[in-house]
């Protein structure tokens, strides 16, 4: 597993929406077979120093992304 990322990684500030909208795609796909699914979850409008928030109790993009990593490494059933 790689090293999760940090909440305050400058990097984060890149993202984008479309990016955000896309990655929260990846989650609903890659969860849905493992029993994981986040009907509300979406790009939150609040930001915390410029970082945009997922909601789902406002997690940071890290989060997603850290998750996102977790998931990856389960085989596609």
């Amino acid at each position: 597993m790689n090293t999760p990322i940090d909440p305050h990684d400058p990097y984060l500030r890149t993202y984008t929406e479309p990016e955000v909208t896309a990655l929260l795609r990846e989650l609903h796909e890659r969860g849905r077979p493992l029993g994981l699914r986040w009907g509300s979850v979406a790009v939150s409008d609040p930001t915390i120093d410029g970082r945009l928030l997922v909601d789902f109790g406002d997690a940071p993009v890290s989060t997603l992304l850290n998750l996102l990593a977790l998931l990856r490494e389960v085989p596609r059933q």
